[in-house]
């Protein structure tokens, strides 16, 4: 089997899943412009509130769409409770709530049985058989419903912001809030819908992570430290500079890992390059591919 398409359809897939995981991080800054340090800790907290949900016995499909919910409502309760109290204050403080945050909710996770070790989902009958082969690659069946069940939300966020009443006003409050107050949109509930948002996505790209590679605490919250990368490369206001950018990042980190390992004393460069990635866009394009580029009259 050639190794570069291996390394390219491996990259889509786990590129998918980073646009998904990236895409919480865009719908909050999108609408509030705060950048949520604790998106990683809210996506370890949806896998395994489903995993445990699963464990008691109900099926994986009815498990991942409570978990989803539940994060839903998480993630309101945390712009209802910390966030909003914050609004008009300096963004530093918000991102340090932010970061205080991510720390809370992962020391609750290790109270709970789940907390340490690792753990998978079983998988679900209909995902279980032979997969498919494309250029060569082999891919389960659970990489592919993965695959499509991200670019499904996705494509339907995307549609939200650009065609509906709701993504449009998400839009316009991001862009000037008190003109968007003064023709009587509710800021506030923008705000809160948003975290809402984020929290559905959030648990999605956990359950799918989890069935796709397994459950284990430092995996998935380490997800949202490693898809930033991802939303500075596609813009942190744009849900298809997280769709492309995911892709990206997930294809160059299979490229490094596979031609470049060899060269490095103990591999790793799937690690590190994505990092390298993000310091040369800031450096050339702090704006990302399909950010919105700012200018400010000084």
């Amino acid at each position: 089997m050639d190794l570069l398409p291996q390394l390219l359809i491996a990259g889509v897939v786990i590129g998918s899943i980073y646009a998904l995981a990236a895409l919480g991080f865009v719908l909050i800054y999108k609408s509030s412009r705060v950048i949520n340090f604790a998106h990683g800790q809210i996506i370890a907290t949806g896998a395994f509130i489903a995993f445990a949900l699963t464990q008691m016995g109900l099926n994986f499909w009815l498990a991942g769409l409570i978990a989803m919910l539940a994060t839903f409502a998480l993630g309101m309760l945390i712009e209802r409770v910390f966030l909003r109290k914050m609004v008009g204050e300096p963004i530093i403080s918000v991102i340090m709530v932010t970061i205080g945050l991510s720390s809370v909710i992962e020391g609750l996770i290790h109270l709970t049985p789940y907390g340490a070790g690792s753990f998978s989902f079983q998988t679900p009958a209909v995902l279980s058989g032979e997969g498919l082969s494309v250029f060569g690659a082999q891919l389960s069946r659970t990489q592919i419903a993965g695959v499509l069940a991200a670019l499904g939300l996705l494509g339907g966020f995307t549609y939200f912001f650009n065609k509906s009443t709701l993504g449009i006003t998400m839009r316009a409050v991001a862009d000037d809030q008190m003109a968007a107050m003064s023709v009587g949109t509710s800021v506030e509930r923008v705000f809160a819908l948003a975290w809402a948002a984020a929290g559905l996505t959030a648990a999605a790209a956990g359950v799918i992570l989890g069935l796709m590679s397994g459950l284990t605490l430092g995996g998935l919250s380490g997800i949202g430290l490693m898809v930033f990368p991802v939303v500075i490369l596609g813009g942190l206001d744009s849900v298809l500079g997280a769709i492309v950018g995911g892709i990206l990042i997930g294809v160059l980190e299979n490229l490094a890992a596979g031609y470049l390992d060899q060269f490095v004393p103990g591999g790793g460069t799937r690690t590190v390059f994505p990092f390298i990635i993000l310091i040369a866009v800031l450096l050339l394009r702090p704006y990302g591919l399909f950010g919105t580029k700012e200018i400010e009259r000084v």
